[in-house]
């Protein structure tokens, strides 16, 4: 993950140990366990509402494409029947 093999990660939980306590050790692995838990919430949320802003984004082209072939083809349609309405 980052290069820290077995023993390396040894003898850090034993610098910790050493420098925090038996007691408080076990807290400050929690409370880090639940930061990193609620960064992980956070930034999950973020890359979602981003998702959701760039497909809006993406949907927002195709509306106007599509409004744009529907008055289109409206006019289309009125002008042929003033076609029709003139030959008659």
């Amino acid at each position: 993950m980052f290069g820290i093999g077995t023993q390396e990660l040894i003898i850090i939980l034993v610098i910790a140990l050493l420098i925090f306590g038996p007691k408080k050790l076990p807290e400050l692995a929690r409370s880090t366990g639940k930061a990193i838990n609620e960064f992980r919430k956070a930034s999950a949320g973020i890359l979602d509402e981003e998702e959701k802003e760039t497909k809006e984004k993406k949907k927002e082209p195709e509306e106007k494409e599509k409004e744009v072939v529907a008055v289109a083809t409206q006019k289309d349609k009125e002008e042929n029947v003033e076609k029709i309405k003139v030959k008659e």
